[in-house]
């Protein structure tokens, strides 16, 4: 499992809303728009904490959130 860099509002109400995904070799992608949120388990990298369903550049991938570490799916149900 890689970890990445993200760019992320947190709100007042707790909330964390991933803006800017942020590869170790300096590529950047804007979060086009987050479809859903809810607490799961990465059945293709073990982790578990938040899974964001995301669009990102027309694709969909799943961010997610392991405590205070972002990780990257594309593959999840």
């Amino acid at each position: 499992m890689t970890h990445v860099t993200m760019i992320a509002r947190f709100a007042p109400d707790g909330t964390v809303t991933p803006l800017t995904l942020c590869w170790t070799d300096g590529r950047r992608y804007e979060i086009d728009r987050v479809l859903d949120v809810r607490r799961a388990a990465s059945l293709k990298q073990g982790g578990i904490g938040l899974r964001y369903t995301c669009r990102i550049r027309g694709q969909i991938r799943y961010l997610f959130l392991d405590g205070t570490r972002w990780f990257v799916s594309d593959n999840e149900p």
